[in-house]
């Protein structure tokens, strides 16, 4: 293998091994469940993706050929941890009693009580 190919792949392990770091980091530091949600599902994903590209870069400067297997891995993380967040945050927010949950502001851009009382800013 050649010198530019050993180190694209070395630096594409430190970058997603870096990612995956501040990941885990995130998730033991920030204080609520909600933030703690955001680290793995941005970070770590990121970090994964980082070592799975560098193993489709390793075998394809090795064997000469793409390796569909590292391709489909990371099209499945991509597809579900976005969505596994998503149903983790639903059920916290559900598992909340309505007085727990903070009170939303109120704006004209987001309610309808602008066309209600005839204030169109239109």
């Amino acid at each position: 293998m050649e010198f530019f190919n050993e180190l694209l792949v070395s630096a594409l392990i430190v970058i997603g091994a870096s990612f995956a770091l501040v990941g885990s980091y995130g998730m033991v530091k920030l204080p609520d469940l909600m933030s703690r949600l955001h680290a793995p599902t941005k970070a770590t994903t990121l970090g994964v993706g980082g070592a799975l590209v560098a193993s489709m870069v390793y075998f394809l400067a090795l064997n000469g050929t793409v390796s569909i297997h590292e391709l489909l891995i990371s099209l499945f993380l991509f597809l579900t941890a976005p969505i596994t967040a998503h149903f983790l945050a639903k059920a916290w927010m559900h598992s909340q009693q309505p007085t727990d949950l903070p009170r939303p502001e109120k704006h004209d851009w987001s309610t309808f009580e602008s066309t209600a009382h005839g204030n169109d800013k239109d």
